[in-house]
């Protein structure tokens, strides 16, 4: 009789547990923020980062966040950013993974020789690279750690004319339907880069960058 009762009550407790691990538990969002080590300095030297750059190694933070990807899985992405804005970008993606907001890839400019056309071309969203801001001089506010690009296929940089240089984005420049990773007004991605205070490029006027979002809106 007891052995019986036993058994009931462990199969009671074991099978929720056995089908929730069957259906695979969503790890909870992990974020760190690191300085640069002396061999990521060395990967990023000639690449993303070079001398005469406005920001050094000591004014950057890594961080490494969970995201989650469009196949719905939780993933591990690097960004490199300005160490006065890090804590507060790590609360940014904390929003975006609690809100299930697909990410496409999360990998460092320095992954693509620090060249933003063929980051863009495979999707991916970065943040740090000591580059000069689209048809300028001046320096971009990716060269200072305190700019992102989010999704940039879906979220193209669109010229006055409504031109765009990658052909995968070539349906995003009509903004509807909304679908999955694009960054609108109101949606999940804008709201939490509003939340502390940055701005996006998708309110410009004229061009419209909508991957890009900075600290200071430029």
């Amino acid at each position: 009789m007891w052995r019986r009762l036993t058994t009931v009550v462990l199969l009671f407790v074991l099978v929720p547990v056995l089908v929730s691990n069957a259906r695979g538990t969503r790890p909870a969002f992990r974020g760190k923020v690191s300085k640069i080590g002396p061999k990521l300095q060395a990967r990023m030297t000639g690449v993303s980062w070079h001398r005469g750059c406005p920001v050094g190694f000591s004014g950057l933070r890594l961080l490494t966040v969970s995201f989650q990807g469009f196949d719905k899985r939780s993933h591990t992405g690097h960004l490199v950013v300005r160490k006065t804005v890090a804590k507060r970008l790590i609360g940014v993606f904390r929003k975006l993974y609690n809100a299930r907001f697909p990410i496409r890839h999360l990998k460092l400019i320095d992954n693509f020789d620090g060249n933003d056309f063929r980051s863009i071309e495979a999707d991916n969203s970065s943040a740090f690279n000591c580059r000069r801001a689209t048809g300028s001089s001046s320096w971009s506010e990716h060269a200072y750690g305190l700019a992102i690009d989010v999704n940039p296929i879906e979220n193209p940089y669109v010229t006055a004319a409504g031109h765009v240089a990658h052909k995968a984005s070539r349906p995003y420049v009509n903004r509807s339907p909304i679908r999955p990773g694009m960054a609108y007004t109101g949606g999940t991605l804008v709201r939490a880069f509003v939340s502390i205070g940055w701005g996006w490029g998708g309110n410009w006027s004229g061009s419209k960058d909508y991957q890009h979002f900075s600290k200071n809106g430029h």
